[in-house]
């Protein structure tokens, strides 16, 4: 569930990138004196990236779900820094585009921390293997 959501938000955020860059393009809107084009091709270029790494993070959720077993260290670093970039949009957005995109970002980050629980050290056995061997 949290790679097929991953993978429909990466388009998603592409998407915004580019709508952005084009009004920063037909505008020539500067910031403090920088270059429009620069800007411009800058927010193409972070939603690449941030569409990419999407990808890439909905790829890590659907092979832990596939194997049934947690991430590598890398694997989880990148779940893990996918889960601080939603909550920190989610406060943002917040007050940049209300309460539902707050809830949408929210619901991802369950997702995404659930498949880090989930597939956790020890998650997944039952309780009797833990238990030590009887005297």
């Amino acid at each position: 569930m949290t790679g097929a959501v991953l993978l429909l938000e990466a388009p998603g955020i592409v998407a915004v990138n580019t709508v952005m860059a084009r009004f920063v393009e037909a505008q020539s809107m500067s910031l403090d004196g920088m270059d429009p084009d620069g800007m411009a091709i800058g927010t193409r270029v972070l939603g690449y990236v941030s569409g990419a790494a999407l990808v890439l993070c909905a790829l890590v959720a659907l092979l832990a779900g596939l194997r049934d077993r947690r991430p590598g260290r890398l694997g989880r670093g990148l779940l893990i820094g996918c889960a601080v970039v939603h909550g920190v949009l989610g406060t943002v957005a917040v007050g940049l585009l209300g309460w539902e995109a707050f809830a949408f970002l929210m619901v991802v980050l369950g997702l995404v921390v659930l498949t880090l629980a989930a597939y956790g050290k020890g998650a997944g056995r039952p309780v009797a293997e833990e238990a030590p061997a009887p005297a």
